[in-house]
């Protein structure tokens, strides 16, 4: 109807949802150059969206400088206004998608680096084998994701949860394993206790920290750090074992990522009375009273592949 009256009635309604969803983005992220990223835009497109929205509008909505950038008195008034129509929008388009018999469409997942490449990315290419009207978006990093706020459909978390507006799927456990290869023991000797640790070249983490960090456990039961002076640190748990392999030094790492070498004999347990208590895996995603077809296909593949 109201196309055959107003021909361009659709294309201006698209034209104000993506200027909307740009402005809102925009203040979300605290700069043009960070919503042009998540947005996959250039930050000048990003400006131009903007100021066609603040031209249509009449008024300032966001005060820019070299610096920085602040949202105006309209321009907070605005955001609030255009979060809530994007979110229904996108509940919309959900209760949509929920009742197509077919899952298909883009199904956003993040995950951590070791456990998203050596777990996750797996499951997910053999997944898209079985369901071929789906794409999926692997983001793999160990900051934690707002879900929400980053329009991620799920993640998958090695800890305890915290956040109670998150619906928790539990996997199998995270179990951790000391190792090192043969080369390396019958050079430097093979440690007895965690804490001779300290005397021996370490490879490890940099995400261990406070917040997220693996204890060994002494024969009195008490907590024993890992190193803190590595000869390697690396965000990537397989450059880690690479070099455990090449005889670098000893290393600590999941026990699906060193299964492999385990059992080939490149590596060698170590230290099997002593190893950090198992931390659970959940794959977590927001609530949602219709579920999307995609995401509740890949959830029962995960689930039914990894036992969980």
């Amino acid at each position: 109807m109201l196309d055959s009256l107003f021909p361009n009635f659709k294309f201006v309604i698209m034209d104000k949802l993506k200027r909307l969803e740009v402005f809102v983005t925009a203040v979300d992220q605290g700069s043009f150059a960070s919503a042009a990223e998540v947005l996959g835009l250039s930050a000048v497109m990003v400006g131009k969206h903007v100021q066609a929205l603040e031209q249509e509008l009449g008024v300032r909505l966001i005060q820019r400088t070299t610096r920085r950038q602040s949202v105006t008195a309209e321009g907070r008034i605005l955001y609030g206004e255009a979060k809530r129509a994007l979110e229904q929008v996108e509940q919309a388009y959900a209760s949509i998608e929920a009742s197509t018999a077919r899952p298909g469409g883009l199904l956003r997942i993040s995950a951590p680096m070791t456990l998203g490449s050596a777990m996750v990315a797996p499951l997910v290419a053999e997944f898209l084998r079985v369901f071929e009207d789906i794409r999926v978006e692997l983001i793999l990093s160990n900051q934690m994701v707002d879900l929400l706020d980053e329009g991620f459909d799920l993640a998958f978390r090695v800890s305890e949860l915290a956040d109670v507006d998150l619906v928790a799927k539990p996997l199998p456990l995270y179990r951790m394993l000391v190792c090192a290869a043969p080369d390396y023991l019958e050079r430097c000797g093979t440690p007895q206790t965690p804490e001779q640790l300290a005397e021996h070249r370490i490879l490890t983490h940099t995400s261990w920290n406070s917040r997220f960090s693996w204890s060994l456990i002494d024969d009195k039961g008490l907590p024993v750090r890992w190193p803190r002076q590595p000869v390697l640190a690396s965000n990537d748990g397989q450059t880690l074992v690479q070099a455990a392999i090449a005889g670098v030094g000893i290393l600590m790492q999941p026990d699906f990522l060193v299964a492999p070498a385990l059992a080939s004999g490149q590596l060698v347990p170590l230290l099997v009375d002593n190893l950090p208590d198992p931390k659970p895996v959940h794959m977590v995603y927001p609530f949602a009273k219709e579920q999307a077809p995609k995401l509740k296909a890949f959830l029962a593949f995960v689930l039914q592949q990894t036992g969980g």
